[in-house]
């Protein structure tokens, strides 16, 4: 990958996008059978173009959880300290979200596509173990 470009257009034909503007990709990342299942999980992934110092463009990765005002952030964070490699915790807007950011130039597929799945992954989980939930 070597630009926005090029990663949105990948996006767009690999994953299911709900949402698609200028610099912002939304997909529905499903977790089970490649066939429709209703009790499969989802989860909806924000992918985003970054630029640091108005001259490296950079990829950001991001996926809520639920709302920070209903949930013990201590526990939360205790549990993404104990339990993940990659991402980070964040709270954007009113949300609780799980984020990570890659820079574009000489970017592999594969850096993209497995933070990408373990992001999703890690934002399922939590969601569920501490919103009790699927709602994002």
């Amino acid at each position: 990958m070597a630009s926005w470009g090029d990663l949105a257009d990948y996006v767009r034909a690999e994953y299911d996008v709900i949402s698609d503007e200028d610099e912002e990709l939304r997909i529905l990342f499903t977790f089970g059978d490649q066939e429709e299942d209703e009790d499969d999980r989802t989860q909806v992934v924000i992918i985003v173009r970054e630029v640091l110092d108005k001259m490296h463009e950079w990829v950001q990765i991001a996926s809520p959880c639920g709302l920070a005002s209903q949930v013990d952030l201590r526990a939360v964070l205790a549990e993404v300290g104990s339990s993940t490699v990659a991402c980070g915790l964040a709270i954007m807007g009113e949300h609780v979200v799980v984020r990570h950011s890659l820079p574009l130039k000489d970017l592999d597929i594969h850096e993209f596509t497995d933070p990408l799945q373990l992001l999703a992954g890690t934002a399922d989980t939590l969601e569920e173990q501490f919103w009790g939930g699927d709602g994002y």
